[in-house]
């Protein structure tokens, strides 16, 4: 079963931390090893695992997706969020973390980011476990 979870942003562009709303999922199914698939039904949002210990890196990937993909480019999409749309394209909109154990196994320095390109917003995420 998908369970639908909340996550807002203040900012324009932000990473949003969601290893606490991911981990009360795999919680709340009692699945003890599977796979967790962690989905963002956005067109201008994404989710990555990157890290979390320093939040430099996280204001370093912002900084040069940026740069990649400036806000304003002469871009064709009216609604002046295509650089959104673009960033949201490179990082992706689903990822898939193993369960062992009843825990997530992430990296000792990773975590779950909820990525905001077109906020703030009120969004949300679907996180479905599946027992292996």
């Amino acid at each position: 079963m998908w369970k639908k979870v909340p996550v807002s942003t203040r900012a324009r562009v932000e990473f949003v931390n969601i290893d606490g709303f991911v981990e009360e999922a795999v919680r709340a199914e009692g699945v003890a090893d599977g796979v967790c698939y962690i989905y963002v039904p956005h067109t201008t949002a994404g989710i990555t695992i990157n890290e979390n210990a320093d939040p430099a890196v996280r204001e370093d990937i912002i900084k040069e997706l940026n740069k990649i993909v400036p806000f304003d480019d002469n871009y064709r999409h009216l609604e002046g969020n295509a650089a959104a749309h673009i960033k949201a394209c490179l990082v992706g909109f689903s990822q898939m973390v193993p369960v062992e154990g009843g825990k997530l196994v992430l990296g000792t320095w990773q975590s779950i980011y909820f990525c905001e390109f077109d906020g703030p917003r009120r969004r949300h995420i679907y996180v479905h476990v599946i027992r292996g």
